[in-house]
């Protein structure tokens, strides 16, 4: 644990929830598995030799409507809809596709392992601090047994735009009914979750598990005011564990 700055007092938490709450990573790789064996099952088998089109073609929406970033759901099935019509398909057959797709997609996207040690944090952050959970992803938390802990959970896209915009953090510091300068924000991401947090008045903490050096990171626009590699260490800060 390292401190940059002194942390004035903590009466609320907010969580990103993806590669801070769990490894995400292995679970998009699964999710993208099996996207590609839906995908196979549906269009010529020359159409997924090269995955790379499909990745241009995803790259290339975003450009076109920047929009698609802040809801990663919509994203995905534009780019399947729009793939699929470039292999002949007709509009309404690639949108009822598209959907399904998704929803292949979600399901896998919510078979999560989340560790005992972050349901222990959590229940004991939770039985003194209020906690909102803030995602740019589209994982339910529900589904992955983690809703109970937080007072609310905001999702880019369908509650406003992805962080670092003002958009979940506002939705925390309304829904919690306190200053945002009394919030902790804490995250993996120096960008979407440090200087999100800090451009919108939260402290912030960077959930930094793998030890990454922070002054060699691209994507550190700010320092946290706190820096953690174990969840655990969140009770020690606000005395709950020693």
């Amino acid at each position: 644990m390292h401190f940059y700055r002194q942390l004035t007092p903590i009466r609320a938490f907010s969580f990103d929830l993806d590669d801070t709450l769990y490894d995400n990573r292995p679970v998009i790789a699964r999710v993208e598995k099996a996207m590609f064996m839906w995908l196979s099952q549906i269009v010529p088998p020359h159409a997924l030799s090269d995955i790379t089109p499909w990745v241009r073609l995803k790259q290339q929406l975003a450009v076109l409507d920047p929009m698609l970033k802040h809801d990663v759901s919509a994203w995905r099935v534009e780019t399947i809809k729009i793939g699929l019509m470039q292999l002949g398909f007709r509009l309404k057959q690639a949108e009822a596709l598209a959907q399904q797709g998704l929803e292949v997609a979600l399901e896998v996207r919510n078979q999560v392992d989340v560790p005992d040690e972050t349901h222990r944090v959590l229940k004991a952050l939770s039985t003194h601090f209020p906690l909102v959970g803030l995602t740019n992803g589209n994982v339910d938390a529900k589904k992955i047994g983690l809703a109970p802990y937080f007072v609310e959970v905001f999702q880019a896209g369908k509650d406003g735009l992805a962080k670092p915009e003002a958009d979940l953090f506002n939705l925390a510091t309304q829904t919690l009914e306190l200053p945002a300068s009394s919030i902790l924000h804490v995250g993996d991401h120096l960008k979407t979750d440090v200087y999100g947090a800090k451009q919108h008045g939260f402290q912030a903490c960077w959930f930094n598990d793998q030890n990454k050096p922070i002054l060699q990171q691209s994507k550190a626009l700010t320092l946290p005011d706190v820096e953690i590699s174990q969840l655990s260490q969140l009770l020690t800060i606000v005395g709950l564990e020693q």
